[in-house]
């Protein structure tokens, strides 16, 4: 069973091929749920030296920068490099 771990925005890549799949729709609508109930499912990343590489929660992951939020809860899974 993974264990949730609260992990620094400042820390986590997001890959150039999945930054072309953002939608700043998205965003606002994971960013005003945020602020209503919370985040309710964490994301994942793996680590990469210092920083840690996101696999999965792109627009969750934006959705807590945009409200200034300094840490973000995730699982830390061990993939392969893509």
């Amino acid at each position: 069973m993974m264990k949730r771990e609260n992990f620094p925005v400042a820390k986590i890549y997001v890959p150039i091929e999945r930054r072309k799949t953002l939608v700043q729709a998205r965003v606002d609508e994971i960013a005003a749920s945020m602020l209503k109930d919370g985040q309710q499912v964490p994301i994942k990343v793996r680590p990469d030296g210092e920083r840690f590489v996101l696999i999965e929660g792109l627009h969750r992951l934006e959705a807590a920068k945009a409200l200034g939020e300094a840490t973000i809860v995730g699982y830390r899974v061990d993939a392969r490099k893509h």
